[in-house]
């Protein structure tokens, strides 16, 4: 690689010789600079084959100059590298046809790799900048996605790689993980933008509804029958086999809409439990884009909670910030509502902490209030199960894989009847008729039970 040159723009020395370095270990000639005078010079005189290069270079940003840069020389790559680690810069950077864009820290080997894909990769077509009305309304959306972790780094670039494609999109996630946010994102940013963003929740629809909103009725044409901007389906694996059937039919011959789809089941298993038709799912699961759970990126969570904060605040509240004791309690929950459910707390500690700043204290009495409504809804006990299980048996089912002699199912069912029939024998004074009549049990059952899994008799 010794005949191929590296154009590297970095204002951080430290980082620069780093990088210098690994490339020149790597056999590539460098250029380095922190100047973007210097890198424009070296560009308009048809210098280096790839070109390395930080989002800011003094007060300088590489987005004002990537433009002209382009035209000037039109088949050269860019590499991004940004300490911002923002779905917008992501984006600028896709916009403007870079080759691709790595958020800092990142692994030196993962920027050789790209130099050397860049390098034997077809040039991008250039493209327009976000705009800042398109920015604001990501902002206005709810909320912008936030995180700086690893796994919304990689749910960033996905959005930028697909959002000016009309591929279809499948969003995976759990409920509370911003579905919906990442299909905005992908419509706003995109080139889709300038048409509908329309949102069909198919878990909250009866079937009827469904197939109206849907297809139509009545001579009246449905959500598959836009022209241009974004259909997204919530839930896609709630939608009935009829609807699933129709929409095939459509999708054979789509002219309209791009198609965006999200779920919080596995598809794959339903399409093995013949409950989701294959050939759907396949035309869904273009490009997939997982949406990560909160407890797989806690180091996102103060970010976020600052930023419902400044929410509250421009919805008219009082200015409040958290104490440290309380960041701490926020990042030792696990949050099985996910972000939606930080959202929910943060929101009501803005209303109803009387000082400016959040204390521990607070935390711990919202987080028992919300349990508490939780255990009193409906379905609240159910979800509560859950909750446990995903805690403490999901690592158990994921080692388990293709294990034909897993335990797990009789292992949470002991757990689960151990305790229970404690209870029972608890409520009548160790009264073994009275129990099993309480649990709506056999006596013999019962005894069985006991003696099974050890229970001790007073």
């Amino acid at each position: 690689m010794a005949d191929k040159t590296v154009l590297l723009a970095e204002d951080d020395a430290s980082i620069r010789l780093i990088v210098n370095q690994t490339l020149v270990a790597a056999g590539y000639e460098v250029r380095a600079t922190s100047s973007p005078e210097a890198l424009e010079r070296w560009v308009r005189n048809g210098e280096g084959d790839v070109v390395v290069t930080d989002v800011y270079l003094g007060d300088a940003s590489i987005f004002d100059l990537l433009p002209s840069m382009r035209l000037s020389r039109p088949d050269l790559p860019f590499i991004v590298m940004s300490g911002q680690n923002t779905i917008l810069t992501a984006a600028n950077a896709a916009q403007h046809g870079a080759f691709d864009y790595l958020p800092k820290p990142f692994d030196i080997d993962a920027l050789t790799s790209l130099v050397q894909r860049a390098l034997k990769s077809p040039p991008k077509a250039s493209a327009r900048a976000i705009n800042p009305e398109s920015q604001k309304a990501i902002s206005d959306a709810g909320l912008p996605l936030i995180g700086r972790s690893d796994a919304m780094q990689e749910v960033y670039r996905i959005i930028a790689k697909v959002m000016n494609t009309d591929l279809t999109v499948l969003i995976e996630g759990e409920s509370g993980t911003g579905k919906e946010l990442a299909a905005r994102a992908i419509h706003q940013l995109g080139s889709a933008k300038n048409g509908k963003f329309v949102a069909l929740d198919l878990a909250a629809l009866p079937a009827v509804e469904i197939n109206r909103q849907l297809f139509g009725a009545n001579g009246e044409p449905g959500a598959v029958h836009q022209k241009g901007g974004t259909l997204y389906l919530d839930e896609i694996g709630d939608l009935p086999a009829e609807a699933q059937t129709q929409l095939v039919k459509f999708l054979r011959d789509q002219t309209g809409a791009r198609l965006i789809a999200s779920t919080r089941r596995n598809l794959g298993r339903m399409v093995e439990e013949g409950t989701f038709r294959e050939d759907l799912y396949y035309r869904l699961n273009v490009v997939r884009l997982a949406m990560p759970p909160l407890r797989l990126r806690k180091e996102d969570i103060p970010e976020l909670a600052r930023a419902f904060l400044i929410r509250a605040q421009r919805q008219g509240l009082s200015a409040k910030n958290f104490d440290k004791s309380a960041i701490d309690l926020i990042m030792a929950y696990d949050w099985p509502g996910n972000v939606r459910e930080l959202e929910n707390l943060v929101l009501r500690l803005a209303v109803l902490s009387p000082d400016d700043t959040i204390t521990l204290r607070d935390v711990e009495r919202e987080l028992r209030a919300g349990a508490s409504e939780q255990k009193g809804a409906s379905g609240g006990f159910e979800k509560d199960i859950e909750t446990l299980l995903h805690r403490h048996i999901m690592g158990d089912l994921i080692s388990s894989g293709d294990d034909e002699e897993s335990t797990v199912y009789s292992r949470v069912i002991d757990q689960v009847e151990r305790p229970l029939i404690r209870l029972a024998l608890s409520v009548t004074a160790g009264n073994k008729v009275k129990a099993a009549q309480l649990l709506g049990m056999n006596r013999n059952t019962l005894r069985a039970k006991i003696n099974a899994l050890g229970i001790a008799e007073d």
